[in-house]
């Protein structure tokens, strides 16, 4: 089983995401800011995150550049609901970068391809 590590810091997002990926099947991780994310990539076995970009503390593109130093293959997402971070050239270090939607079909259809997951999204 796969593991997702889900990095935001509005529960709401986390709750919606933790149902929806869990119900795919992944094993799901929750953090709420990028210091615990970053902590919990080094201690687990973390097999894709998604990841926020503005969040107190550390911001999500900082986070991502601390991930890729110690986690340099491991999938990442960028997902905000701001679609200017993604010309910043500290996103590119991203997978991908998906602007938040309440339709989760397009990212659950990144996280697949990124996993290499053969399972179909209808339900």
């Amino acid at each position: 089983m796969k593991t997702v590590l889900l990095v935001d810091d509005e529960e709401h997002i986390l709750k919606l995401y933790q149902k929806v990926f869990s119900d795919d099947g992944f094993q799901v991780k929750l953090a709420q800011s990028g210091e615990q994310a970053i902590q919990m990539a080094k201690e687990g076995d973390i097999d894709l995150v998604i990841l926020d970009i503005k969040m107190e503390g550390i911001s999500g593109l900082e986070t991502l550049a601390e991930l890729r130093k110690s986690k340099r293959n491991m999938p990442i997402i960028l997902n905000s609901a701001y679609s200017t971070y993604k010309s910043d050239f500290q996103s590119w270090l991203a997978d991908a970068y998906l602007v938040k939607s309440a339709n989760v079909d397009e990212l659950r259809l990144k996280v697949r391809e990124l996993l290499e997951v053969k399972v179909p999204v209808e339900r």
